[in-house]
């Protein structure tokens, strides 16, 4: 058996991959944050599939999961919203995976800031603008950050930044930010991100957080901040420049 983990997108149920469903409609278990992952992605299951939601699971009770299904012999599709390689939890599952000698493959999704940048219509890397793009959270009492990876030390390059599980803390995000942006600089808020109910504000630094609190945006949103977000006056890219010779590798 294998333990598929499975990027199930940002919300919207058809923006999991080809490969993500077809992984999943073949699963005889399948592992999901019921609080995260839409309930229609489900759908895709085998009838007879066991379904466990692992909303109000420890690591211990996801492991014993695992290996249980492996002693059956059936393969696991482990459901992560957005994708599997940013704050998803899935390096420590991975870790007792290795332990147990239990094998597992990883299948990307659309991550969240992806959604993100599509409610806003906007490209993230603009020419001459901004070519980085930041992706992180704040320091919370449970996990704390790493050395350097503060939000002073990474707002000292003017990079566009991309907050994930920060909206409760907008207030500090923003005070840590605006020595370095300005209070002029675009930001924005996407909430529930290509969901029914998705929510986009929109509005400088020194503005965004009083429209995230009055709108009572708490969780499951992304913030940005960067010069990219409201760029209109910028060269065009060099890729379809007609003055590029295109017969040069």
């Amino acid at each position: 058996m294998t333990v598929y983990f499975i990027g199930a997108g940002p919300g919207a149920a058809d923006l999991i991959t080809l490969r993500g469903a077809r992984t999943l409609a073949s699963c005889r278990v399948c592992l999901y944050a019921g609080s995260l992952v839409p309930a229609d992605l489900l759908a895709e299951c085998p009838p007879d599939a066991r379904l466990v939601d692992t909303a109000d699971l420890d690591l211990d009770a996801i492991t014993g999961e695992f290996v249980r299904a492996h002693e059956e012999g059936h393969d696991v599709a482990r459901l992560h919203s957005g994708d599997p390689s940013v704050f998803s939890a899935v390096a420590e599952q991975m870790r007792r995976l290795d332990a147990a000698g239990i094998p597992y493959e990883v299948v990307p999704g659309v991550p969240a800031f992806a959604a993100a940048a599509a409610a806003l219509k906007r490209e993230l890397t603009v020419p001459t603008v901004g070519q980085t793009v930041v992706l992180t959270r704040v320091a919370q009492q449970a996990t704390p950050m790493p050395d350097g990876e503060d939000l002073a030390t990474l707002g000292r390059s003017g990079a566009l930044l991309v907050l994930h599980l920060a909206a409760r803390y907008v207030d500090r995000v923003v005070a840590e930010l605006l020595p370095h942006y300005g209070p002029d600089c675009p930001a924005a808020v996407v909430a529930m991100a290509s969901r029914p109910d998705e929510l986009v504000l929109r509005g400088t630094l020194d503005e965004i957080a009083g429209l995230t609190k009055e709108a009572g945006v708490t969780k499951t949103a992304v913030i940005l901040v960067g010069r990219t977000l409201a760029a209109s006056q910028f060269r065009d890219s060099h890729l379809y420049d007609p003055a590029r010779n295109r017969h040069v590798c």
